[in-house]
């Protein structure tokens, strides 16, 4: 295992996290136990020491605290967990669900805190409001928390202006080699990095797209070039190969994508690729899109909307859609719009006005008020607003 250093703390952190949300799951849905200690002490013995949770990952905190407590590992490892912001409407919240947290995962203390999937400067402020600035400052001091950040999923504006709003010692965000300019991309990346701060990657595989889920020609690709590697490996050793990546957080759920994981990760260093490897994504890339219906490049010229539309996001999903499948978009798209947010208006299609402005920048001159239309009628069909409403409900 290799590790990268945490400018902030020092901490040693191995550069494969175990992202928690996707442990092995039986025919009821109920999290398997046995396979997940098996699981986790193998990724232990591996060398990985970050494990990724959240307060709204279905069973998560409570099995892995249960199963780092009864092994005697929780000292072996950085605990990340996160906080939702959907069910904090006063301070009192705050410490309710952080002491649930503490209760679940049997431990004093969350070594990396986040504040679940925060869109935007605005959804912050409102959490400053509440006095969350303060309830971190006195968390931190009581040996609560160790580091504070964010995951994010939203414009690159907003994780520009996000970076700026507060002190943070690390941040979330999606990157693999299909979304360099998705979300905050490879331009928050490399800011986030010039800050201080280590940056933890999500969705590096897009839920297991990039691993088993490509098109015929994007697999053949990377079998040409080398058949020893995975595409999983691929995808892995793309990130590892630039210095910003912290940890790279893979939602691992069998013992055959742990082994292949540690195996890529024991020569993870920035430059591992070399230049015949890496001229291998620009074909990949180009058989991925082959199968996208927007011409968009995420270059954000069409930004920012007047009435709050995530276009490049909007796009994204509706070609990961067709690219990835169904639900895969349909994550992206929930996520990207923040639908899954309470008091939040969904910057989804259905809000364009067809004011024109975005059309008279894009580079690409799509016509992008009818496209918008096209991804409201695949992306909000007529269960959407009703789905989010409950999910709203659940979520508070």
């Amino acid at each position: 295992m290799q590790y990268r250093i945490d400018p902030k703390s020092g901490n040693a952190l191995s550069v494969l996290g175990l992202g928690c949300m996707r442990f092995p799951r039986g025919v009821t849905a109920q999290i398997d136990a046995e396979k997940t200690e098996r699981l986790i002490l193998s990724a232990i013995d591996g060398g990985v020491n970050y494990f990724d949770t959240a307060y709204i990952y279905g069973g998560s905190e409570a099995v892995l605290g249960e199963l780092l407590h009864r092994n005697g590992a929780r000292d072996r490892v950085f605990l990340a967990t996160k906080l939702p912001p959907q069910q904090c409407g006063r301070r009192e919240d705050f410490d309710r669900l952080f002491s649930t947290q503490l209760a679940r995962l049997k431990t004093d203390r969350i070594d990396y805190y986040l504040i679940h999937n925060l869109p935007d400067a605005a959804l912050w402020r409102g959490l400053c409001a509440m006095g969350i600035e303060g309830w971190i400052a006195e968390k931190k001091a009581q040996g609560r928390i160790g580091q504070i950040g964010f995951s994010f999923h939203g414009t690159r504006q907003a994780f520009a202006e996000l970076l700026d709003e507060y002190n943070w010692d690390f941040c979330q965000i999606q990157y693999n080699y299909t979304g360099e300019n998705y979300q905050a991309g490879r331009a928050g990346l490399e800011r986030a990095h010039e800050k201080g701060l280590p940056v933890i990657i999500m969705e590096p595989l897009l839920g297991g797209k990039l691993a088993n889920g490509l098109p015929a020609k994007a697999a053949r690709l990377f079998r040409e070039a080398d058949p020893d590697l995975s595409a999983a490996s691929w995808a892995l050793r793309w990130l590892w190969n630039r210095p910003e990546p912290t940890v790279v957080l893979s939602g691992m759920s069998s013992a055959e994508q742990l082994a292949d994981n540690l195996k890529t990760a024991e020569t993870a260093a920035p430059g591992m690729l070399s230049e015949r490897e890496a001229a291998v994504f620009a074909p990949v890339i180009a058989a991925l899109r082959a199968a996208y219906k927007v011409a968009c490049t995420g270059c954000d010229y069409c930004m920012p909307c007047p009435q709050g539309v995530n276009i490049p996001g909007c796009f994204a999903a509706y070609n990961a859609s067709y690219a990835m499948g169904f639900v895969t978009g349909m994550q992206q798209y929930i996520t990207g719009t923040g639908a899954n947010h309470i008091e939040r208006r969904a910057a989804g299609g259905r809000n364009c006005v067809k004011c024109g402005s975005c059309e008279k920048k894009c580079p690409q001159h799509i016509e992008i008020a009818r496209t918008l239309d096209a991804v409201t009628r695949r992306m909000e069909p007529f269960w959407f607003g009703a789905a989010m409403g409950i999910v709203r409900r659940v979520l508070r």
